[in-house]
């Protein structure tokens, strides 16, 4: 089966390479999963066709290019509907594009693709303080950490330099007046105490001053560390650091309120409870999360530990890998088996993911002050899973559903595209708490810090990589999660696709609009941001804001809530500005649309006492929270999309519960906007046309309202991360033999979610971009008939 050559080797190498022979040579390891079948999660399985062993793997098709595609006429083959949209998978598409997707995408094919497993192994084995990258041979470390080998033992302090008013040092998050590990930047009561490995975070460890009014808030006075409410051992009062959790939580004894469980993979009110960590994929069932950085076993790496080695047991390969037949190449110089060769069926686009050094994302991970930051989820005393309500959670969900997908590939010469995973969302939270991210080197602004990461990057992968300047990055994919977007993207990366929120096209707000001045990025010079805009809807996509799976609303079926039970003809509800109590003082807050909306429509007081000058009954615009949120917009007709400091998730809110979106934010795209036909299922107002709103919507007749709705009705699901969440619930499934109600509910939705509307978006693209077809590269087999295939001459 195999042409296997003379090799000099180690015996530990000839049993590795008969190990691997000999499970080759059992057929039902390709045929059948050597793990129990998943049966319940077979919504998000994909079946593979085999591949022969050793089969001819010469690309079928040789495709000349020529101008525009001969014989199929797609135009009369997928007409448009009422406002130009073509209905592809039930949701209505602009039209050009509608019409590729329902001729073309709907009858792609698999291809041959050659995966290449990497055997390079990694100095010392990076010493146990890291992980080896067995494509490079080089160690990736954990927090602490670096070097070569990962040898060299890193001085995270917890505080900034001390001075003569603020002996600690000035405030950060994890400033520390107890035992700091400096391995992470992060505060513990360490030892001499009776529980040394329980956090002392934030406010605990300084004393409280009372409020100066009745009812003030305590202040912590920074300069003053409070030791004997965390050191003393009093019997009726423990120190935090001493305290029993049987004796607190029978209230035989008192203990400092300020002090609580921060840190992920604690749980309970003292952390006594170990819990699973959030790390990418859970580190894929091959490798423990140690606080958000996987360290894998044995053969294997990646950012989730989904990347098999040459001595991975084949039977536990990823699901994206198998089934494959495999080709093992000797090296007559060393006689060492570098790489594997593995034979796998895949239908495009194809995907490469970067496996960059963990700065970039494991580490930020890791060394999280607060377990909600920047993660879609978190883990119970159970280990069962919790959704956080973490806008920023998309980032982490889309990452988890690329690596876990059948169109990941480890080929860089076959992908179509190459995401880039650098977790801006952990930056935006952690910027300002962890001193070894130096926010100091940038003037505080947190936009020109995440700059600096992007363009760490660039450099990294233009350094050990060959695939960006086979496009000068044009297949390249970068995720933004910021307020404003990519607006802060260093020029080089700019030619790339951008993965935001917010797609502010700079034609009406060519500045930043964000009121939280730490993110402002006017400031940052030309020379490293250049001149670009935000967002280009050309090469750009927006995606949706992550919304944590709520279990009633989806038995509820509130996205399917009828015309009739929608009382409420519009409905905002949200910060209102300065004129309303706790509003956000900045009049630049939301550039003014939410204030204008309320200065017209408002239906609560404000702090004169006044509503807006146009209130209606059937129009909500508040700024009071709602203790039944959902019900609310699924009892409307209508519900506003306005901004906030960038984006927010008010669209998502609005679909998710059937309300037909009204867009007021001039030149920004919302999801999807350049791609799916908005006129279709939404209602777009000018800024300047607010004080006509209701005026316009009540003039919208019901067979228009009725058509918008049903199609709301029908792509709800794209704004659901879906995929991630079934990823979650097989890992609960497998790891702990639980189904979770979420999960169940989850599973009786099949419609198309985020991800796979983004690989449909990456579809079209991969043959419709102009840029592509100069391009040599695209000379491959792309699973699909000559006419869907863009020629050039």
């Amino acid at each position: 089966m195999f042409s296997v050559q003379k090799w000099k080797c180690s015996w530990s190498m000839v049993a590795t390479v008969a190990s691997i022979i000999v499970l080759v040579s059992v057929v039902h390891l390709f045929l059948f999963p050597v793990v129990p079948s998943l049966d319940y999660f077979s919504a998000r399985q994909v079946q593979y066709k085999c591949v022969p062993i050793n089969s001819s793997l010469e690309q079928s098709t040789d495709p000349v290019w020529e101008n525009k595609p001969q014989g199929l006429n797609l135009d009369h083959r997928f007409p448009t509907d009422l406002h130009n949209g073509v209905v592809y998978r039930n949701a209505p598409w602009k039209a050009e594009i509608g019409r590729w997707l329902s001729g073309c995408d709907a009858t792609a094919t698999e291809v041959n693709i050659v995966e290449t497993l990497g055997g390079r192994r990694c100095k010392s084995d990076c010493g146990g303080q890291g992980v080896c990258n067995h494509e490079l041979g080089q160690c990736r470390c954990f927090h602490g950490f670096s070097g070569e080998a990962c040898s060299e033992r890193l001085n995270l302090s917890c505080n900034y330099p001390g001075t003569p008013e603020l002996p600690y040092g000035r405030w950060v998050v994890s400033i520390c007046s107890a035992h700091c590990d400096t391995t992470r930047a992060m505060c513990f009561c360490g030892e001499g105490t009776k529980y040394p490995n329980r956090p002392v975070a934030e406010a605990c460890g300084f004393q409280m001053n009372l409020p100066s009014e009745p009812e003030g808030a305590k202040l912590t006075d920074w300069a003053k560390a409070d030791l004997d409410n965390i050191f003393t051992t009093n019997g009726s009062k423990p120190g935090w650091c001493n305290v029993d959790p049987a004796a607190a939580y029978d209230s035989k004894v008192l203990f400092k309120e300020e002090c609580d469980c921060k840190y992920d993979g604690l749980w309970g009110r003292f952390c006594e409870v170990p819990v699973e960590s959030v790390c990418i994929n859970q580190c894929s069932g091959n490798g423990h999360c140690r606080g958000g950085f996987c360290q894998c076993y044995n053969g294997w790496y990646g950012t989730d530990c989904s990347i098999p080695s040459v001595v991975s047991p084949i039977g536990e390969w990823p699901k994206w890998l198998k089934p494959a037949h495999l080709d093992i190449p000797s090296n007559e110089v060393t006689g060492r088996l570098v790489n594997l060769n593995a034979a796998v069926e895949k239908k495009r686009p194809l995907i490469y993911v970067y496996d960059l050094p963990p700065e970039f994302n494991s580490l930020l991970l890791e060394g999280r002050h607060f377990k909600f930051e920047c993660v879609n989820r978190i883990y119970d005393e159970r280990n069962a899973t919790l959704w956080t309500e973490q806008l920023y959670g998309s980032q982490m969900a889309m990452y988890e559903s690329i690596l876990a997908s059948p169109h990941r590939t480890l080929n860089g010469e076959e992908a179509d595209f190459f995401f880039v995973p650098v977790l801006d969302a952990c930056i935006i939270t952690r910027a300002d708490d962890a001193p070894h991210l130096s926010l100091e080197n940038h003037t505080g602004l947190r936009s020109s810090l995440t700059l600096e990461f992007y363009k760490k990057a660039y450099e990294h992968i233009i350094e050990k990589y060959p695939y960006w300047n086979h496009s000068a990055g044009k297949d390249h994919i970068w995720s933004f999660s910021w307020d404003e977007g990519a607006c802060y993207a260093p020029k080089e990366i700019w030619n790339s696709m951008m993965l935001v929120h917010w797609g502010n096209t700079n034609s009406k707000h060519n500045h930043s609009t964000t009121a939280y001045w730490a993110d402002n990025w006017d400031k940052i010079p030309s020379d490293r941001r250049g001149n670009h805009s935000c967002f280009d809807p050309a090469k750009d996509l927006v995606l949706p804001a992550w919304k944590r799976p709520d279990v009633t609303s989806l038995s509820a079926t509130l996205w399917s809530r009828p015309r009739e039970n929608r009382k409420t003809l519009f409905y905002f509800n949200g910060n209102l500005g300065p004129a309303y109590t706790s509003g956000r003082p900045e009049a630049t807050y939301s550039m003014g649309i939410r204030q204008k909306l309320a200065d017209e429509f408002g239906s609560t007081p404000n702090k004169e006492g006044k509503r807006g000058k146009q209130y209606a009954e059937d129009v909500v615009v508040t700024p009071l929270r709602s203790e039944n949120y959902h019900e609310d917009i699924a009892n409307s007709t209508f519900c506003g999309v306005l901004p906030g400091d960038g984006w927010s998730g008010r669209i998502e809110d609005s679909i998710l519960q059937g309300c037909i979106p009204v867009v007021i934010q001039d030149g920004i795209f919302l999801p999807y906007e350049n791609m799916l036909n908005y006129e279709s299922f939404a209602v777009r107002i000018l800024e300047d046309e607010i004080p006509n709103l209701i005026k316009i919507l009540r003039n919208i007749n019901e067979t228009e309202i009725e058509f918008k709705l049903t199609n709301v009705q029908k792509i709800w699901q794209r704004f659901l991360y879906r995929d991630s969440i079934l990823l979650e619930a097989e890992r609960q499934q497998t790891g702990f033999n639980r189904v979770e109600d979420w999960a169940v509910e989850f599973l009786q939705q099949s419609d198309d979610d985020v991800f796979t509307t983004f690989l449909q978006v990456l579809h079209y693209k991969l043959h419709n971009d102009p840029w592509r077809l100069e391009l040599a590269h695209l000379k491959k087999d792309y699973g699909l008939p000559p006419e869907c295939l863009i020629r050039i001459k």
